[in-house]
């Protein structure tokens, strides 16, 4: 797609994608040595199931007043109000806002806390059959969901960084959450009983501690929040308006894992933590270059928005879907095709078993199915939200929900009948749902001519094709089976998988050069 004469596109955003995928590249990596730590410490055993549920749930509300919703509903917002209303009218809104998030919070998690068993038999109702492991997730929420509260309030310094153009510091904090729990687990847990108690008061203690890092770096820009309860802000009512319907559109595969959960507890010992380790090697792409990108691209489309600037708008977001494609693809066929290496790499130690590697191997394949998906949700869903518009998502999601709810009968029962593999069902059904949200989401938005394709598209395709086989060859030549993993001490397994991505990835780039990929297409928003 060609510039429209005079519309320069959008300077920076590789520059911004760049630092807020660094930081959150340091704060995945950090995330994988703490799940090698819990991998040791719990394993997959019936009290990791249960802490791994006390922490979802807190961590899956967090996306939504943290980082989903309520920043997709509050940036444009913002944005209006740095247009239009100067400094003082945005300390006013951040203000009233901070009052009013933190006030429905702080009423939330005391319910929560005094209702814990309810939350539990909620989110892990199959837990029910096992009132040990039951009683332990209740009393564990009681100590995590605290952290709910204070990750919200840090997702809203966060977002007025971000809207500042400070993306290294949002990007940054969550490394603090890392490592508290790394700490817990390696330090505190000896002196607990059960060392779960221990990973439960490390996630309220990172939430503590990631609100205050950020405070500094506000007050340098003199937006402190002082929080104050005001419903009846202009700016207040715009946010909620625009949130409610958000919190489920932008959330879809947030909640239908967060379901995969929910069916898991019914399935055998060891399911919700085979999903969790699975889960969390393909949120290492999607953290560090999906949400990088989506972090950066709605404060540039909501003040494209303001200003009427359309084409700049269209570029914006063919930049951002051609960017996540440039990383998730190759992403998806490594992680299928090492799944087993990586997993026994990063995690075979300890309380861990083979067994357990087997499994979370099976569903970490299903998950990387739909990580091209999930990617896109996370760029496409702010060509929406930038336009204030909410309700196209929220009807996207609610098909995407429904056909995972139906895919997950479809896939579970006979899976789990057949071969005794229900979580990779829950995985698959997950995938495709999110395939399906994020092929709406881009219809909707070239329906609308929101989004436009370029004819340079179709080299574009064939040299990312390309250079995928040729690094697909590569890893299916160099590979070596499981069995030969688990036999090597750690030092070789982590130099065979070092050689083997670096390897692979070496190819990728060198292909994508030799077939005319440049640097200069992916430094600003424009044509391949």
């Amino acid at each position: 797609m060609s510039e429209a004469p005079g519309v320069r596109p959008a300077p920076g955003l590789l520059r911004s994608s760049a630092v807020v995928g660094s930081m959150t590249m340091l704060s995945r990596v950090l995330g994988l040595v703490r799940d090698v730590v819990l991998a040791s410490f719990i394993g997959a055993s019936g009290n990791a199931d249960a802490f791994f549920v006390a922490f979802k749930i807190p961590n899956f509300l967090r996306r939504l007043f943290a980082e989903g919703a309520f920043a997709q509903a509050f940036v444009p917002v913002l944005s209006d109000y740095r247009e239009q209303g100067g400094q003082a009218a945005v300390r006013d809104l951040i203000d009233r806002v901070a009052g009013v998030l933190g006030g429905t919070l702080v009423l939330l998690t005391l319910i929560t806390i005094l209702a814990a068993p309810v939350v539990a038999a909620v989110f892990a109702p199959g837990f029910l059959r096992d009132a040990q492991k039951f009683a332990l997730t209740g009393d564990l929420i009681r100590v995590t969901f605290p952290y709910l509260m204070l990750i919200s309030m840090t997702g809203l310094c966060g977002a007025i960084l971000n809207s500042y153009g400070r993306f290294a510091v949002p990007a940054f904090t969550p490394v603090l959450l890392n490592l508290s729990l790394i700490s817990a687990a390696t330090l505190a847990a000896p002196a607990f009983a059960e060392p779960a108690f221990a990973l439960a008061w490390g996630v309220a203690f990172a939430g503590l501690v990631q609100l205050l890092f950020q405070l500094p770096f506000l007050y340098r820009l003199d937006l402190v929040p002082r929080p104050r309860w005001d419903t009846r802000h202009p700016g207040v009512r715009r946010i909620l308006v625009l949130m409610v319907p958000a919190l489920f559109g932008v959330s879809v595969s947030q909640i239908n894992l967060l379901l995969d959960t929910v069916l898991a507890s019914f399935l055998p010992t060891g399911s919700v933590s085979w999903l969790y380790y699975s889960d969390r090697l393909t949120e290492l792409p999607l953290g560090v270059f999906g949400i990088a990108i989506a972090t950066v691209i709605l404060p540039s489309l909501s003040a494209d928005q303001s200003a009427a600037r359309s084409d700049r708008f269209a570029l914006t977001l063919d930049w951002a879907v051609r960017g996540v494609l440039l990383v998730a693809v190759p992403a998806t066929v490594a992680l299928v095709v090492l799944a087993e290496p990586i997993l026994i790499t990063l995690f075979q130690y300890g309380a861990l078993s083979p067994q357990d590697v087997s499994m979370s191997a099976y569903s970490l394949r299903a998950y990387a199915l739909g990580l091209c998906a999930y990617m896109l949700i996370k760029v496409l869903a702010p060509g929406f939200y930038a336009r204030k518009d909410m309700m196209t998502p929220v009807s996207i999601g609610i098909r995407a929900m429904l056909a995972n709810m139906v895919l997950n009968v479809i896939f579970v029962i006979p899976l789990m009948l057949w071969f005794n593999l229900g979580h990779v069902g829950l995985a698959l059904a997950t995938s495709v749902a999110a395939c399906l949200n994020a092929a709406l989401l881009w219809r909707g938005l070239v329906r609308e001519s929101v989004y436009r394709f370029s004819p340079a598209w179709r080299a574009y395709a064939g040299r990312l094709l390309l250079a995928t086989l040729a690094m697909l060859a590569v890893l299916l030549l160099l590979a070596s089976p499981a069995g030969t993993w688990l036999a090597w001490s750690w030092a070789e397994r982590s130099l065979q998988l070092a050689l083997l991505c670096g390897a692979g990835g070496l190819v990728y780039l060198l292909v994508h050069v030799l077939t005319g990929t440049r640097l200069a297409h992916l430094r600003t928003p424009r044509s391949p």
